[in-house]
């Protein structure tokens, strides 16, 4: 089918679930569209998902972090050397299997619509697989289900995907993301990721945890650095590994017996620690500027960290297009308002994304243009 077409078609079911309120989704505008340039690997023909030269990006779908998602995912192609060549994998609740609302179908419609030539599948993730395992937090988002997706990547990908980089759906990327997909995983090392050594890594455990003897240091010893604290948000996992490690078993064992003990407070990041805390193959701090959106309580205005940037990551409670719809943005907001593909109920006539030249330099920090 042509690609006009497919358009035509993928526009006119979102049009139709938006008329009939079906999944209650936001609307959005449709991205320009990015090719690739010259010296970009051709496609293999009939290789599909499993084209050895495609770059595998991860990451969950649902109704209350779309909107956030649909930039990361316009921030992505925005920056590509080789846009083409992008595959998004989406782990996503179906809501139709439960009642909810919305389901795979009506998130499919809604990326077609805004994204035409986005290559991309869908994954239903059951969240009875984990809802058993989920322990309280110290804020109810960090509980739902979904924010465990990414310890199935494994389960639900298919097995001819090597690797994959998973990102949170409140990043923003203003780098070619090829060459984080580029870092190197040596034999040892299971997940990559910035690491941040200076954080007071005693802190993301109880002090039931660090009293234990079976527990605290001995858990972390004989590892190959001491362990430092890692952001889930951005990470570069080898998936071949992950399943030869049953690391998703692993991770299991770990939640059921935060059940039993309650040996930390945050949600699905401390089993991650637990596991690869000294493990991890460190990556430059520029791939996950995180923590902008202040912490897990206030959610207040941070500012970026030294160096260079090529992504950035509203980490935290305080989500850009929350703090923008209130009219109380941080200033780091606006530069992720500029990838924003949100149609507001005062914007009916809106009809395409806005353009990288309304960005001026002006509007990002002087550190994001230090390539």
């Amino acid at each position: 089918m042509a690609a006009t077409a497919m358009r035509a078609l993928a526009l006119a079911a979102f049009l139709f679930l938006a008329a009939s309120g079906v999944g209650a989704l936001p609307r959005f505008a449709e991205a320009p569209e990015y090719r690739n340039g010259e010296g970009c690997q051709a496609a293999v023909a009939g290789a599909g998902v499993c084209d050895p030269g495609l770059v595998h990006i991860a990451m969950t779908l649902d109704a209350h972090y779309l909107r956030g998602s649909m930039a990361a995912i316009y921030s992505l192609l925005k920056h590509a050397s080789c846009p083409e060549s992008l595959f998004f994998h989406f782990l996503a609740a179906d809501g139709a299997a439960n009642g909810a609302a919305p389901g795979v179908g009506e998130l499919r419609s809604a990326l077609a619509a805004s994204f035409p030539s986005l290559r991309f599948e869908i994954y239903p993730f059951r969240a009875d697989a984990v809802t058993g395992l989920i322990s309280a937090s110290v804020r109810a988002a960090l509980e739902a289900p979904l924010n465990y997706a990414r310890n199935y990547l494994a389960d639900l990908l298919p097995k001819c995907v090597p690797r994959a980089i998973y990102l949170d759906s409140d990043v923003l990327a203003v780098d070619d993301v090829r060459r984080l997909w580029e870092t190197r995983l040596p034999a040892a090392a299971v997940v990559a990721a910035p690491e941040y050594c200076h954080a007071n890594f005693s802190r993301y455990f109880t002090d039931a945890f660090w009293s234990d003897p079976d527990l605290g240091p001995r858990v972390f010893a004989g590892r190959r650095r001491a362990p430092c604290y890692f952001n889930t948000g951005v990470m570069v996992i080898d998936l071949r590994r992950w399943r030869s490690g049953n690391y998703r078993q692993r991770i299991e064992q770990w939640m059921e017996l935060q059940k039993e003990k309650r040996i930390y407070e945050l949600g699905s990041l401390p089993p991650f620690l637990l596991l690869f805390a000294g493990e991890v193959e460190a990556v430059d701090h520029r791939w996950n500027q995180h923590g902008l959106g202040g912490d897990n309580v206030l959610g207040s205005c941070r500012p970026l960290h030294k160096g260079p940037v090529s992504l950035m990551h509203w980490s935290g409670k305080g989500k850009p297009w929350d703090r923008l719809d209130a009219g109380r943005p941080c200033p780091l907001d606006h530069t992720w308002k500029s990838y924003d593909l949100y149609i507001g109920d005062g914007d009916a006539s809106q009809a395409s994304a806005p353009s990288w030249a309304s960005l001026s330099s002006s509007a990002l920090p002087a550190a994001v243009f230090s390539w």
